[in-house]
Protein backbone atom coordinates (compact mmCIF):
# COMPACT_ATOMS: atom_id res chain seq x y z
CA UNK A 1 0.00 0.00 0.00
CA UNK A 2 2.82 2.39 0.94
CA UNK A 3 4.60 1.51 -2.29
CA UNK A 4 1.44 2.31 -4.24
CA UNK A 5 1.10 5.67 -2.49
CA UNK A 6 4.70 6.52 -3.27
CA UNK A 7 4.19 5.62 -6.96
CA UNK A 8 1.04 7.76 -7.05
CA UNK A 9 2.89 10.67 -5.43
CA UNK A 10 5.70 10.40 -7.98
CA UNK A 11 3.22 10.22 -10.87
CA UNK A 12 1.25 13.20 -9.48
CA UNK A 13 4.46 15.23 -9.10
CA UNK A 14 5.46 14.39 -12.69
CA UNK A 15 2.06 15.43 -14.03
CA UNK A 16 2.10 18.66 -12.03
CA UNK A 17 5.55 19.58 -13.31
CA UNK A 18 4.45 18.88 -16.85
CA UNK A 19 1.37 21.06 -16.42
CA UNK A 20 3.46 23.96 -15.09
CA UNK A 21 5.69 24.07 -18.17
CA UNK A 22 4.92 27.20 -20.15
CA UNK A 23 4.04 26.89 -23.82
CA UNK A 24 6.19 29.39 -25.70
CA UNK A 25 4.27 29.37 -28.99
CA UNK A 26 0.84 30.07 -30.47
CA UNK A 27 -1.12 27.36 -32.25
CA UNK A 28 -3.21 29.13 -34.90
CA UNK A 29 -5.69 27.45 -37.21
CA UNK A 30 -8.54 28.50 -39.42
CA UNK A 31 -11.46 27.54 -41.57
CA UNK A 32 -12.32 29.81 -44.50
CA UNK A 33 -15.56 29.68 -46.43
CA UNK A 34 -15.07 30.85 -50.04
CA UNK A 35 -11.28 31.26 -49.78
CA UNK A 36 -9.90 33.66 -52.40
CA UNK A 37 -6.17 33.11 -51.93
CA UNK A 38 -3.80 30.20 -51.34
CA UNK A 39 -2.33 31.64 -48.16
CA UNK A 40 -3.37 33.40 -44.97
CA UNK A 41 -0.71 35.61 -43.41
CA UNK A 42 0.06 37.20 -40.07
CA UNK A 43 1.88 40.54 -40.03
CA UNK A 44 3.32 42.79 -37.36
CA UNK A 45 3.07 46.21 -38.98
CA UNK A 46 4.74 45.75 -42.38
CA UNK A 47 6.75 42.72 -41.27
CA UNK A 48 5.56 39.28 -42.34
CA UNK A 49 5.48 36.91 -39.36
CA UNK A 50 4.00 33.78 -40.92
CA UNK A 51 2.35 32.49 -44.10
CA UNK A 52 -0.16 29.68 -43.63
CA UNK A 53 -0.93 27.42 -46.61
CA UNK A 54 -4.70 27.29 -47.13
CA UNK A 55 -5.84 23.81 -48.21
CA UNK A 56 -8.48 23.36 -50.93
CA UNK A 57 -11.12 22.85 -48.21
CA UNK A 58 -10.29 26.29 -46.73
CA UNK A 59 -8.48 25.04 -43.62
CA UNK A 60 -5.00 25.90 -42.36
CA UNK A 61 -2.97 25.44 -39.18
CA UNK A 62 0.54 25.92 -37.84
CA UNK A 63 2.46 27.24 -34.87
CA UNK A 64 4.29 30.54 -34.49
CA UNK A 65 6.41 32.19 -31.84
CA UNK A 66 5.53 35.78 -31.11
CA UNK A 67 5.77 38.37 -28.39
CA UNK A 68 2.47 39.35 -26.83
CA UNK A 69 0.88 42.15 -28.83
CA UNK A 70 -1.25 43.28 -31.75
CA UNK A 71 -0.92 41.65 -35.18
CA UNK A 72 -2.83 41.56 -38.47
CA UNK A 73 -4.39 38.58 -40.20
CA UNK A 74 -4.63 38.88 -43.98
CA UNK A 75 -6.28 36.68 -46.59
CA UNK A 76 -6.57 37.99 -50.13
CA UNK A 77 -7.95 41.53 -49.89
CA UNK A 78 -9.34 40.99 -46.39
CA UNK A 79 -7.53 41.82 -43.16
CA UNK A 80 -8.28 42.23 -39.47
CA UNK A 81 -6.56 42.94 -36.16
CA UNK A 82 -5.42 40.18 -33.82
CA UNK A 83 -3.97 39.98 -30.33
CA UNK A 84 -1.61 37.05 -29.80
CA UNK A 85 0.40 35.82 -26.84
CA UNK A 86 2.31 32.63 -26.05
CA UNK A 87 0.05 29.76 -24.99
CA UNK A 88 -2.83 30.78 -27.28
CA UNK A 89 -4.62 28.00 -29.16
CA UNK A 90 -6.87 29.96 -31.50
CA UNK A 91 -9.11 28.88 -34.34
CA UNK A 92 -10.53 31.55 -36.64
CA UNK A 93 -13.41 31.09 -39.06
CA UNK A 94 -14.89 33.50 -41.60
CA UNK A 95 -16.68 33.79 -44.92
CA UNK A 96 -14.82 36.03 -47.36
CA UNK A 97 -18.17 37.20 -48.80
CA UNK A 98 -18.98 38.83 -45.42
CA UNK A 99 -15.62 38.99 -43.73
CA UNK A 100 -16.17 41.41 -40.82
CA UNK A 101 -19.70 40.12 -40.19
CA UNK A 102 -18.73 36.43 -39.94
CA UNK A 103 -15.26 36.35 -38.41
CA UNK A 104 -15.20 34.47 -35.10
CA UNK A 105 -12.63 32.86 -32.83
CA UNK A 106 -12.62 29.85 -30.52
CA UNK A 107 -10.07 28.34 -28.16
CA UNK A 108 -7.62 29.85 -25.71
CA UNK A 109 -7.12 33.54 -26.51
CA UNK A 110 -10.38 33.78 -28.45
CA UNK A 111 -12.10 36.21 -26.06
CA UNK A 112 -9.51 38.92 -26.76
CA UNK A 113 -9.98 38.49 -30.48
CA UNK A 114 -13.76 38.20 -30.49
CA UNK A 115 -13.78 41.55 -28.72
CA UNK A 116 -11.53 43.02 -31.45
CA UNK A 117 -13.83 41.60 -34.15
CA UNK A 118 -16.84 43.15 -32.42
CA UNK A 119 -15.07 46.51 -32.13
CA UNK A 120 -14.05 46.50 -35.80
CA UNK A 121 -17.60 45.69 -36.91
CA UNK A 122 -18.96 48.46 -34.66
CA UNK A 123 -16.50 50.92 -36.25
CA UNK A 124 -17.57 49.76 -39.71
CA UNK A 125 -21.25 50.28 -38.90
CA UNK A 126 -20.80 53.58 -37.06
CA UNK A 127 -21.06 55.71 -40.22
CA UNK A 128 -18.22 57.88 -38.89
CA UNK A 129 -18.17 60.70 -41.45
CA UNK A 130 -14.57 61.95 -41.22
CA UNK A 131 -15.18 65.01 -43.37
CA UNK A 132 -18.31 66.06 -41.51
CA UNK A 133 -16.82 65.56 -38.06
CA UNK A 134 -13.48 67.25 -38.76
CA UNK A 135 -15.33 70.19 -40.33
CA UNK A 136 -17.06 70.88 -36.99
CA UNK A 137 -16.00 73.65 -34.64
CA UNK A 138 -13.84 72.71 -31.66
CA UNK A 139 -16.67 72.33 -29.15
CA UNK A 140 -18.75 69.98 -31.27
CA UNK A 141 -15.69 68.08 -32.47
CA UNK A 142 -14.47 67.38 -28.93
CA UNK A 143 -17.99 66.35 -27.88
CA UNK A 144 -18.07 63.74 -30.66
CA UNK A 145 -14.56 62.49 -29.82
CA UNK A 146 -15.48 62.18 -26.14
CA UNK A 147 -18.58 60.21 -27.08
CA UNK A 148 -16.61 57.85 -29.33
CA UNK A 149 -13.96 57.26 -26.66
CA UNK A 150 -16.59 56.66 -23.97
CA UNK A 151 -18.41 54.16 -26.18
CA UNK A 152 -15.21 52.20 -26.89
CA UNK A 153 -14.16 52.17 -23.24
CA UNK A 154 -17.62 50.88 -22.36
CA UNK A 155 -17.24 48.06 -24.88
CA UNK A 156 -13.89 46.89 -23.49
CA UNK A 157 -14.99 47.20 -19.88
CA UNK A 158 -18.08 45.06 -20.57
CA UNK A 159 -16.02 42.13 -21.85
CA UNK A 160 -15.37 39.35 -19.34
CA UNK A 161 -12.39 37.03 -19.01
CA UNK A 162 -10.00 38.76 -21.36
CA UNK A 163 -6.29 38.84 -20.55
CA UNK A 164 -5.11 41.59 -18.22
CA UNK A 165 -2.25 42.64 -20.50
CA UNK A 166 -4.57 42.87 -23.49
CA UNK A 167 -7.11 44.98 -21.62
CA UNK A 168 -4.35 47.35 -20.47
CA UNK A 169 -3.04 47.74 -24.02
CA UNK A 170 -6.53 48.17 -25.46
CA UNK A 171 -7.50 50.92 -23.02
CA UNK A 172 -4.25 52.72 -23.92
CA UNK A 173 -5.01 52.16 -27.62
CA UNK A 174 -8.42 53.82 -27.24
CA UNK A 175 -6.90 56.76 -25.38
CA UNK A 176 -4.17 57.25 -27.98
CA UNK A 177 -6.73 57.03 -30.79
CA UNK A 178 -8.56 59.90 -29.10
CA UNK A 179 -5.36 61.94 -28.79
CA UNK A 180 -4.42 61.16 -32.39
CA UNK A 181 -7.75 62.56 -33.58
CA UNK A 182 -7.09 65.76 -31.61
CA UNK A 183 -3.63 65.91 -33.16
CA UNK A 184 -5.14 65.61 -36.67
CA UNK A 185 -7.84 68.23 -36.12
CA UNK A 186 -5.85 71.32 -37.14
CA UNK A 187 -4.76 70.06 -40.56
CA UNK A 188 -7.98 68.16 -41.32
CA UNK A 189 -10.23 71.06 -40.29
CA UNK A 190 -8.12 73.47 -42.32
CA UNK A 191 -8.47 71.24 -45.38
CA UNK A 192 -12.18 70.42 -45.15
CA UNK A 193 -13.32 73.90 -44.12
CA UNK A 194 -10.95 75.49 -46.68
CA UNK A 195 -9.50 77.75 -43.98
CA UNK A 196 -5.82 77.64 -44.84
CA UNK A 197 -4.67 79.71 -41.84
CA UNK A 198 -6.90 77.96 -39.29
CA UNK A 199 -5.44 77.52 -35.81
CA UNK A 200 -7.17 75.82 -32.85
CA UNK A 201 -7.61 77.71 -29.61
CA UNK A 202 -4.66 77.98 -27.22
CA UNK A 203 -5.86 75.22 -24.89
CA UNK A 204 -7.04 72.76 -27.55
CA UNK A 205 -3.75 70.88 -27.95
CA UNK A 206 -2.35 71.34 -24.44
CA UNK A 207 -3.25 67.75 -23.62
CA UNK A 208 -0.68 66.61 -26.20
CA UNK A 209 2.16 68.45 -24.45
CA UNK A 210 2.19 66.01 -21.52
CA UNK A 211 2.61 62.85 -23.61
CA UNK A 212 5.80 60.82 -23.33
CA UNK A 213 6.81 60.46 -26.98
CA UNK A 214 9.69 58.11 -26.22
CA UNK A 215 7.93 55.08 -24.69
CA UNK A 216 9.45 52.13 -26.49
CA UNK A 217 7.04 49.53 -25.06
CA UNK A 218 3.95 51.48 -26.12
CA UNK A 219 5.50 52.11 -29.52
CA UNK A 220 6.07 48.38 -30.06
CA UNK A 221 2.57 47.35 -29.00
CA UNK A 222 0.07 50.16 -29.63
CA UNK A 223 -0.55 51.28 -33.21
CA UNK A 224 -2.31 54.50 -32.26
CA UNK A 225 0.62 55.49 -30.06
CA UNK A 226 3.03 54.71 -32.90
CA UNK A 227 1.00 56.93 -35.23
CA UNK A 228 0.84 59.70 -32.63
CA UNK A 229 4.61 59.66 -32.10
CA UNK A 230 5.50 59.70 -35.79
CA UNK A 231 3.08 62.57 -36.51
CA UNK A 232 4.49 64.47 -33.53
CA UNK A 233 8.03 64.44 -34.90
CA UNK A 234 6.92 65.04 -38.49
CA UNK A 235 4.89 68.04 -37.32
CA UNK A 236 7.88 69.38 -35.38
CA UNK A 237 10.02 69.17 -38.51
CA UNK A 238 7.35 70.67 -40.79
CA UNK A 239 6.70 73.64 -38.49
CA UNK A 240 10.32 74.37 -37.60
CA UNK A 241 12.35 77.22 -39.07
CA UNK A 242 15.43 75.17 -38.26
CA UNK A 243 14.61 71.48 -38.90
CA UNK A 244 18.28 70.50 -38.58
CA UNK A 245 17.97 71.04 -34.79
CA UNK A 246 14.91 68.77 -34.70
CA UNK A 247 16.82 66.09 -36.59
CA UNK A 248 19.68 66.36 -34.08
CA UNK A 249 17.25 65.77 -31.20
CA UNK A 250 15.67 62.76 -32.96
CA UNK A 251 19.05 61.25 -33.75
CA UNK A 252 20.19 61.68 -30.15
CA UNK A 253 17.02 60.69 -28.28
CA UNK A 254 14.90 58.37 -30.43
CA UNK A 255 15.15 54.58 -30.13
CA UNK A 256 16.16 52.52 -33.21
CA UNK A 257 12.68 51.40 -34.34
CA UNK A 258 11.38 54.97 -34.26
CA UNK A 259 14.35 56.20 -36.29
CA UNK A 260 13.73 53.45 -38.87
CA UNK A 261 10.02 54.26 -39.20
CA UNK A 262 10.61 58.00 -39.33
CA UNK A 263 13.21 57.53 -42.05
CA UNK A 264 10.70 55.63 -44.18
CA UNK A 265 7.99 58.26 -43.62
CA UNK A 266 10.18 61.32 -44.04
CA UNK A 267 11.64 60.19 -47.37
CA UNK A 268 8.36 61.34 -48.96
CA UNK A 269 9.05 64.86 -47.71
CA UNK A 270 12.03 65.15 -50.03
CA UNK A 271 9.99 66.79 -52.76
CA UNK A 272 10.23 69.61 -55.31
CA UNK A 273 8.61 72.21 -53.04
CA UNK A 274 10.56 71.46 -49.86
CA UNK A 275 13.06 74.27 -49.25
CA UNK A 276 14.87 72.06 -46.71
CA UNK A 277 15.55 69.04 -48.93
CA UNK A 278 19.27 69.03 -48.09
CA UNK A 279 18.52 69.12 -44.35
CA UNK A 280 16.00 66.29 -44.69
CA UNK A 281 18.39 64.25 -46.81
CA UNK A 282 21.26 64.64 -44.32
CA UNK A 283 18.98 63.97 -41.34
CA UNK A 284 17.40 60.85 -42.81
CA UNK A 285 20.78 59.52 -43.90
CA UNK A 286 22.07 59.95 -40.34
CA UNK A 287 19.07 58.01 -38.96
CA UNK A 288 19.38 55.08 -41.38
CA UNK A 289 23.08 54.27 -41.36
CA UNK A 290 22.59 50.50 -41.26
CA UNK A 291 20.31 50.18 -44.29
CA UNK A 292 22.46 50.51 -47.41
CA UNK A 293 19.68 49.87 -49.92
CA UNK A 294 17.46 52.50 -48.33
CA UNK A 295 20.33 54.99 -48.35
CA UNK A 296 21.07 54.28 -52.03
CA UNK A 297 17.39 54.72 -52.97
CA UNK A 298 17.18 57.93 -50.95
CA UNK A 299 20.29 59.35 -52.61
CA UNK A 300 18.90 58.50 -56.04
CA UNK A 301 15.61 60.27 -55.22
CA UNK A 302 17.36 63.31 -53.73
CA UNK A 303 19.36 63.88 -56.90
CA UNK A 304 16.21 63.40 -59.01
CA UNK A 305 14.32 66.02 -57.01
CA UNK A 306 17.15 68.53 -57.39
CA UNK A 307 16.50 68.49 -61.14
CA UNK A 308 12.83 69.45 -60.65
CA UNK A 309 13.36 73.07 -59.65
CA UNK A 310 11.38 75.84 -61.30
CA UNK A 311 12.86 76.75 -64.69
CA UNK A 312 14.52 73.38 -65.29
CA UNK A 313 13.61 71.56 -68.54
CA UNK A 314 10.65 69.26 -67.94
CA UNK A 315 11.09 65.50 -68.29
CA UNK A 316 9.39 64.28 -71.46
CA UNK A 317 6.93 61.59 -72.46
CA UNK A 318 6.61 60.32 -76.03
CA UNK A 319 3.68 58.71 -77.87
CA UNK A 320 1.37 58.08 -74.94
CA UNK A 321 -2.01 56.57 -75.79
CA UNK A 322 -4.69 59.23 -76.16
CA UNK A 323 -8.29 58.40 -75.29
CA UNK A 324 -9.28 59.56 -78.79
CA UNK A 325 -7.15 56.80 -80.33
CA UNK A 326 -4.14 58.88 -81.34
CA UNK A 327 -0.67 59.17 -79.78
CA UNK A 328 0.45 62.26 -77.88
CA UNK A 329 3.88 63.49 -76.79
CA UNK A 330 4.59 66.31 -74.35
CA UNK A 331 6.41 68.21 -77.11
CA UNK A 332 3.11 68.36 -79.04
CA UNK A 333 1.58 70.47 -76.27
CA UNK A 334 4.27 73.14 -75.89
CA UNK A 335 3.32 76.77 -76.52
CA UNK A 336 0.81 76.86 -73.67
CA UNK A 337 1.02 76.20 -69.95
CA UNK A 338 0.36 72.50 -69.30
CA UNK A 339 -1.36 71.36 -66.10
CA UNK A 340 -0.87 67.60 -65.70
CA UNK A 341 -2.97 65.46 -63.36
CA UNK A 342 -1.22 62.12 -62.67
CA UNK A 343 -3.93 59.71 -61.51
CA UNK A 344 -5.40 56.18 -61.78
CA UNK A 345 -8.90 54.70 -61.88
CA UNK A 346 -8.30 52.84 -58.60
CA UNK A 347 -7.18 55.96 -56.70
CA UNK A 348 -9.96 57.34 -54.46
CA UNK A 349 -8.31 60.72 -53.75
CA UNK A 350 -7.69 61.13 -57.50
CA UNK A 351 -11.35 60.58 -58.31
CA UNK A 352 -12.36 62.96 -55.51
CA UNK A 353 -10.47 65.74 -57.35
CA UNK A 354 -12.42 65.28 -60.61
CA UNK A 355 -15.30 67.71 -59.82
CA UNK A 356 -12.83 70.44 -58.80
CA UNK A 357 -10.69 69.76 -61.87
CA UNK A 358 -13.73 70.17 -64.11
CA UNK A 359 -14.50 73.52 -62.46
CA UNK A 360 -10.94 74.78 -62.99
CA UNK A 361 -11.00 73.62 -66.62
CA UNK A 362 -14.26 75.50 -67.17
CA UNK A 363 -12.96 78.65 -65.49
CA UNK A 364 -9.87 78.76 -67.71
CA UNK A 365 -11.50 77.49 -70.89
CA UNK A 366 -10.03 79.27 -73.92
CA UNK A 367 -7.04 80.56 -71.94
CA UNK A 368 -3.38 79.85 -72.61
CA UNK A 369 -3.38 76.54 -70.74
CA UNK A 370 -3.91 72.87 -71.61
CA UNK A 371 -5.22 70.38 -69.07
CA UNK A 372 -3.84 66.85 -69.27
CA UNK A 373 -4.90 63.84 -67.23
CA UNK A 374 -2.21 61.14 -67.26
CA UNK A 375 -3.35 57.72 -66.07
CA UNK A 376 -0.79 55.32 -64.60
CA UNK A 377 -3.19 52.37 -64.67
CA UNK A 378 -1.61 49.09 -65.76
CA UNK A 379 -2.04 47.82 -69.32
CA UNK A 380 -4.53 45.24 -67.99
CA UNK A 381 -6.75 48.11 -66.78
CA UNK A 382 -6.83 49.90 -70.13
CA UNK A 383 -10.52 49.08 -70.61
CA UNK A 384 -11.39 50.37 -67.13
CA UNK A 385 -9.57 53.63 -67.95
CA UNK A 386 -11.40 54.03 -71.26
CA UNK A 387 -14.77 53.45 -69.59
CA UNK A 388 -14.14 55.76 -66.63
CA UNK A 389 -13.06 58.64 -68.87
CA UNK A 390 -16.28 58.19 -70.81
CA UNK A 391 -18.59 57.60 -67.82
CA UNK A 392 -17.30 60.60 -65.87
CA UNK A 393 -17.18 62.78 -68.99
CA UNK A 394 -13.61 63.84 -68.26
CA UNK A 395 -12.38 66.87 -70.16
CA UNK A 396 -8.94 67.99 -71.28
CA UNK A 397 -6.48 65.61 -72.90
CA UNK A 398 -6.76 62.08 -71.54
CA UNK A 399 -3.57 60.00 -71.79
CA UNK A 400 -2.31 56.68 -70.47
CA UNK A 401 1.33 56.24 -69.46
CA UNK A 402 3.33 53.50 -71.18
CA UNK A 403 4.51 51.53 -68.12
CA UNK A 404 2.32 52.72 -65.21
CA UNK A 405 4.53 53.46 -62.13
CA UNK A 406 7.60 52.38 -64.10
CA UNK A 407 7.14 54.96 -66.85
CA UNK A 408 10.25 57.09 -67.30
CA UNK A 409 8.21 60.30 -67.04
CA UNK A 410 6.75 59.17 -63.69
CA UNK A 411 10.18 58.20 -62.34
CA UNK A 412 11.84 61.37 -63.62
CA UNK A 413 9.29 63.43 -61.69
CA UNK A 414 10.01 61.30 -58.57
CA UNK A 415 6.30 60.45 -58.26
CA UNK A 416 5.71 58.04 -55.38
CA UNK A 417 2.09 58.84 -54.62
CA UNK A 418 -0.96 60.08 -56.50
CA UNK A 419 -2.73 62.28 -57.28
CA UNK A 420 0.20 64.44 -58.31
CA UNK A 421 -0.14 67.69 -60.23
CA UNK A 422 2.51 69.34 -62.41
CA UNK A 423 2.55 72.74 -64.13
CA UNK A 424 4.84 73.25 -67.14
CA UNK A 425 5.39 76.62 -68.82
CA UNK A 426 4.92 77.34 -72.57
CA UNK A 427 8.64 76.81 -73.22
CA UNK A 428 8.54 73.28 -71.83
CA UNK A 429 10.22 74.18 -68.54
CA UNK A 430 9.02 73.25 -65.06
CA UNK A 431 6.90 75.95 -63.44
CA UNK A 432 5.84 73.85 -60.44
CA UNK A 433 6.72 70.14 -60.18
CA UNK A 434 4.27 69.69 -57.30
CA UNK A 435 1.46 72.11 -58.13
CA UNK A 436 -1.64 72.64 -55.94
CA UNK A 437 -4.57 70.27 -56.33
CA UNK A 438 -7.70 71.51 -58.14
CA UNK A 439 -9.58 71.51 -54.81
CA UNK A 440 -6.98 73.86 -53.33
CA UNK A 441 -7.85 77.56 -53.87
CA UNK A 442 -4.11 78.18 -54.32
CA UNK A 443 -4.31 76.68 -57.81
CA UNK A 444 -6.82 79.20 -59.14
CA UNK A 445 -4.89 82.05 -57.49
CA UNK A 446 -1.65 80.83 -59.08
CA UNK A 447 -3.21 80.55 -62.54
CA UNK A 448 -4.88 83.95 -62.26
CA UNK A 449 -1.52 85.54 -61.44
CA UNK A 450 -0.13 84.14 -64.72
CA UNK A 451 -2.61 86.28 -66.71
CA UNK A 452 -3.41 83.40 -68.99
Amino acid sequence: MKRLLIICAVVFTFISCQEEQKIDYVFFSGEILNPNAKIASIYKGNDLIKDFIVKPDGTFSDTLRVKAGYYNLEHGDEFTDLYLESGNNIKVSFNTNQFDETIAYSGKGSKNNNYLAKKILADKNSNFDYKEIFSMDETNFIAIMDEVKSSKLGLINDVKNISTDFKTFEIKNIEYEYLSNLQNYKSAHSFYSKKEDFKPSENFLKILEDIDYNNQENYANIENYKSLVQKHYISMLSNSDNPSDVFKDIIQLAFPELKKDLSESLRFYISPNNAYNKVYYDGIMAMSQADEKFRDDLTYKYHKVRKLAKGMPSPQFVDYKNHNGSLTSLKDLEGKYIYIDVWATWCGPCIAEIPSLKQVEEEFKGKNITFVSLSIDTANDHKAWVEMVKDKELGGIQLMADKDWNSKFVKDYAIEGIPRFILIDPSGNIFNAEAPRPSNPKLVNMLQELNL
